[in-house]
């Protein structure tokens, strides 16, 4: 077995795996390699489902790519869904969420995992349908679920409504809100040039240093935050906004965070940073609208800490005014 990342020139039954699940998923680039041979038509079909998948596009197999592309190879009703640790995770679990938020049962947002609020949903759905409500989702609740339309999926989810509404009706401003700035060990001066500006406005700021992204989720959804930005700073000239995207679901008031971030950023650096939806773990399993906001040189951005610091600064300001109403310049 190869370990994990693997790439162009790599061979063995786990590059044979990996052709066969990009086969199956369509994605929309032919694999000419030999079966087991990870040649320039795998990276092509990599880099394609990275792309659809909102992960960075590199080509190459890393743990978080393959993580998705099994996830992604789940459909609804190819098995049983329900409450464990560590939790279910798939694109079947997205859909599940999908179908059952539009019908008006809040299984939380569509990221594909099968948590308490999922598992409550579920056993919700069942009492009203007549069904042992048990959490678990088996061919039984499938059955309910499908006599009542899967297209009902395209419908806006109960927490979708329910977030909006929730952003819309909180006090203007920053004032008492709870926001979490987060980084990675190289972006400790920017974080807390913003963090004194912000506190300047009334906003309670927390702050985490920690390589890893789901650490620093579970922190910021503990400490039950309000907003989260997550601070990169990169060696090269990338300037780029992250916001969470899922295969059935995209954060409306994080798009909306990052669509203002990158108006007040746009006059500093000269350009308007690119804009994308991900499947980031951080952005994935935070509670609340989070952006990555990455920007390098890092050169340039110790010279312009303080400008970006309140560029940031400003774009929760006018989002927490305006946190959902943006129009969309970029498809999710």
């Amino acid at each position: 077995m190869i370990a994990l990342p693997f790439s162009e020139g790599a061979r063995g039954e786990a590059v044979a795996d990996l052709q066969r699940r990009l086969l199956a998923l369509n994605v929309g680039s032919p694999i000419d390699d030999p079966m087991g041979v990870f040649g320039p038509a795998t990276t092509v079909a990599v880099r394609s489902f990275q792309q659809r998948y909102g992960l960075v596009v590199d080509g190459v197999c890393s743990d978080l790519t393959w993580t998705v592309l099994v996830e992604a190879g789940y459909c609804l009703g190819d098995r049983q869904l329900y409450l464990r640790s560590p939790m279910m995770r798939g694109d079947d679990i997205a859909a599940l969420q999908a179908c059952l938020g539009s019908l008006g049962f809040d299984a939380g947002r569509a990221d594909g995992i099968f948590g308490p609020l999922t598992a409550s949903a579920v056993a919700e759905f069942q009492r009203n349908a007549g069904l042992m409500s048990d959490g678990i989702c088996g061919p039984d609740t499938y059955a309910a679920l499908e006599r009542l339309g899967p297209e009902r999926t395209a419908a806006l989810m109960v927490n979708q409504v329910r977030e909006r509404e929730r952003l819309r009706t909180a006090p203007p401003g920053l004032d008492g809100r709870r926001v979490m700035l987060g980084h990675q060990g190289g972006a400790a001066p920017l974080t807390s040039a913003i963090q004194r500006q912000l506190r300047d406005v009334g906003a309670h700021v927390l702050t985490f240093s920690h390589p890893d992204g789901p650490t620093q989720a579970r922190l910021a959804n503990s400490a039950d935050g309000d907003v989260f930005i997550e601070l990169q700073v990169t060696p090269g000239p990338n300037h780029r906004l992250a916001y969470f995207r899922g295969v059935r679901f995209w954060s409306q008031p994080g798009h909306a965070l990052a669509q203002h971030t990158g108006q007040e950023l746009e006059p500093i650096l000269g350009l308007q940073p690119e804009i994308l939806g991900m499947r980031l773990p951080l952005l994935r399993e935070t509670r609340m609208p989070a952006i990555v906001v990455e920007l390098g040189p890092a050169s340039r951005v110790v010279t312009h800490n303080e400008q970006i610091a309140t560029a940031i600064a400003r774009a929760l300001v006018s989002w927490a005014t305006e946190p959902v109403s943006l129009p969309l310049v970029q498809r999710p």
